[in-house]
């Protein structure tokens, strides 16, 4: 009677020891939108699915760190999360330069089968090798949301498309991915600008300025959004009004919620003529399974682009967890993530992970501004 007691108390102390996800990303910093609102969506998710009981009785537990979007603590926390938190991956990291930073690591631990799954970046790096067998990857990449919106602005007439971006990694993929949808045109970046990452700016009159003497008739933006709204205000405001195109990155929802205040405060519109790729369906209307499961968990929250990805972050993890089994090893996970080939998580578009890929989605769903407020822009060409 002892044993048997013993070995139930046992097997109900391991059901209910939590799975730990590691996260670094920004929680500070002018940029803290974006990795406050990630987690936030993925949060909620796994919210409904712990008072449901978890995964087979095992509750998500995060175990959070804040790298202020900058490289090197990004590196230290990852370091921390696998040998000191024992973390069973690593999840919802943000940003081109932080997860560039960390990219090198994951061989290191390649024995301890650590992978980083669902980072906030469309670089190219996670998905060539050698680091995308340690990254899986579920948004589209900034590739595929470039040519969205080089063809968009081609269709509608645009020939002279400037860019502006943050002056990293990000900005540069962002730069080499313009410049390669806009060959196919047999186009050139007619000029560039650039700002510093994390340095707080008054203005960008002079990115403006130096775009529009260029004769730039649409600018791709690569940046966070409180530098790009600062950007957008300034073109506005000097009466320059070519389309302005932002990838999901930005953050469209706290971006136009800042140009909202400065169009208050300045008595004038400057929300007019934006573009913005996105990589999730829409978020404030059910037209798809997620979406409505999203919308009826958000507990009073405002629905967001960046608060989506993080819910559908956390149930195609969810997914794989459940096919891993009870106690699953992270290789048993591993091959979970890599089953998810063909499964649709309510968007109606089935993943591509595989053994061999682990890029799940290549859709891109564009965006426009219109009277303040983001509403779905028709498309239907590019890399979907």
């Amino acid at each position: 009677m002892k044993i048997l007691f013993f070995l139930a108390a046992l097997s109900v102390v391991t059901a209910q020891s939590p799975i730990l996800i590691g996260v670094s990303n920004v929680q500070s910093g002018p940029s803290r939108s974006l990795g406050q609102e990630l987690l936030q969506g993925s949060k909620a998710y796994f919210d409904t699915l712990n008072r449901a009981g978890g995964i087979y009785g095992r509750p998500i537990s995060f175990v959070l760190k804040d790298d202020r979007y900058e490289p090197e603590p990004a590196l230290q926390n990852t370091n921390d999360l696998i040998v000191k938190d024992k973390v069973f991956f690593l999840f919802d990291y943000v940003g081109t330069p932080t997860l560039g930073r960390v990219l090198p690591l994951l061989p290191y631990y390649s024995d301890q089968y650590i992978v980083n799954v669902a980072p906030f970046s469309g670089a190219e790096a996670p998905r060539n090798p050698p680091y995308s067998r340690y990254v899986f990857n579920i948004r589209a990449s900034y590739r595929d949301e470039t040519w969205a919106l080089v063809d968009y602005l081609y269709s509608k007439g645009f020939r002279k498309i400037g860019f502006f971006g943050q002056a990293d990694a990000y900005g540069k993929s962002g730069q080499v991915a313009v410049a390669e949808a806009l060959k196919k045109y047999g186009l050139k970046i007619t000029a560039s600008v650039a700002y510093r990452r994390n340095v707080e700016t008054p203005n960008m009159q002079t990115q403006v300025d130096y775009l529009r003497a260029q004769g730039v008739d649409a600018v791709v933006a690569f940046g966070t959004y409180a530098p790009c709204s600062l950007f957008i205000r300034d073109a506005r405001l000097s009466n320059w009004q070519v389309p302005i195109a932002n990838v999901s990155f930005v953050d469209a929802s706290a971006l136009l919620s800042m140009l909202r205040g400065i169009s208050r405060t300045a008595n004038r519109d400057v929300t007019r003529n934006l573009i913005n790729s996105q990589v999730v369906p829409f978020p404030s209307r059910p037209d798809c399974p997620l979406v409505k499961d999203y919308l009826a968990n958000l507990n009073g929250r405002i629905p967001g682009f960046t608060s989506l990805e993080g819910w559908l972050n956390a149930v195609v993890v969810a997914e794989a967890l459940k096919r891993a089994g009870p106690n699953p090893a992270r290789a048993a996970f591993i091959a979970a993530l890599e089953s998810l080939h063909g499964w649709d998580p309510g968007i109606g578009i089935k993943l591509e992970f595989s053994a061999t890929d682990h890029q799940a989605l290549h859709k891109v769903w564009l965006t426009r501004s219109e009277n303040s407020e983001w509403v779905p822009e028709p498309y239907t060409g590019g890399a979907n």
